[in-house]
């Protein structure tokens, strides 16, 4: 079973040091890594060239490659050897164990793609409540239904070519759309919770915001419906109505309603997540997430769905 191991990557002269030490340090090393740079303009590429320098054992390629990250993605694959092929990102930082615990499930014949796991590597509480609304916390993953993430996901060349690769016309939201052609196609996967990888968290509002707004655009352009999205859509359209009301009858006691589901819905927000992270600034921070990730997928979706149907 011969085994690459692909990622993409632009302007990471910062982030690729650390993705690359975890690959060197893998219990089961890759037969090769493929990496495509989509054109950065940093010193990504020879920060790679540095170091590999020190990966001899482990047969590197870099390919310089204007595109987004599918496409970086297909280019890798198509350039690559192996039967099996691991994704992460380079952002990411592999779990020593990673890539054996991700390839150990193709041991069955019957296995074409096995869905890692990741958790958020976190410096801050800040990062530590961000990682409640972008991450699946371990407690909430319904394996049979999970869909893997490209920072931490294996699957067999023919599946990949009987899909024909990630779609191109996408740059967020592309690997789940992947993941959906896969199932489409009748493939089985396999849920392996041990192969992790740390994803580093953005570090702060701004950052967040529009990570929040990238992923919505791309769940809109693919017309990916979250199953809490349509809920999320219907709370603030009702509750616009209220607002709208209270303007045209200045009714005090609709403001009382109005200001009540408010709080209630703030105390939600903490009330959800607090447990994952239990420190007083979380009262701050995960209200104030709570309202920009929604504010996000609103505009985000809505933007996205124009781009899709007015190539705008």
């Amino acid at each position: 079973m011969k085994i690459s191991l692909i990622t993409t990557v632009l302007n990471e002269e910062n982030a690729i040091g650390f993705f690359l030490e975890s690959v060197s340090k893998q219990t089961v090393s890759p037969d090769e890594l493929i990496i495509v740079d989509a054109g950065s303009k940093d010193a990504t590429v020879s920060s790679i060239k540095y170091y590999v320098s020190s990966m001899k054992r482990i047969k590197t390629r870099v390919i310089v490659k204007k595109g987004n990250r599918s496409a970086g993605r297909n280019i890798a694959i198509k350039n690559s050897s192996g039967d099996i092929i691991a994704v992460s990102d380079a952002g990411c930082i592999l779990d020593k164990n990673w890539l054996k615990n991700i390839t150990k499930p193709f041991e069955n014949k019957d296995v074409d793609v096995v869905a890692g796991f990741y958790k958020p590597r976190t410096g801050s509480i800040f990062e530590e409540c961000l990682a409640t609304y972008t991450c699946v916390m371990p407690d909430k993953v319904d394996p049979k239904n999970f869909l893997p993430s490209s920072r931490s996901v294996a699957f067999r060349r023919e599946a990949f070519k009987k899909v024909r690769g990630y779609p191109e016309n996408l740059n967020t939201c592309e690997d789940l759309v992947f993941d959906k052609k896969l199932k489409k196609a009748g493939f089985k996967f396999q849920f392996a919770k041990k192969a992790i990888v740390y994803w580093p968290q953005r570090k702060n509002i701004f950052q967040a915001t529009k990570q929040f707004l990238n992923y919505a655009i791309g769940d809109g352009q693919a017309l990916y419906i979250r199953p809490q999205t349509p809920l999320l859509f219907a709370r603030y359209f009702f509750g616009l109505i209220l607002v709208i009301f209270y303007f045209t009858t200045k009714s005090a006691l609709l403001l009382s309603i109005i200001y009540y589901l408010l709080s209630i819905y703030l105390i939600w927000s903490v009330w959800k997540n607090y447990k994952y992270v239990k420190h007083p600034k979380a009262f701050i921070y995960l209200p104030a997430l709570q309202i920009t990730s929604d504010m996000a997928v609103i505009c985000g979706m809505t933007l996205g769905f124009l781009k899709r149907f007015m190539r705008i």
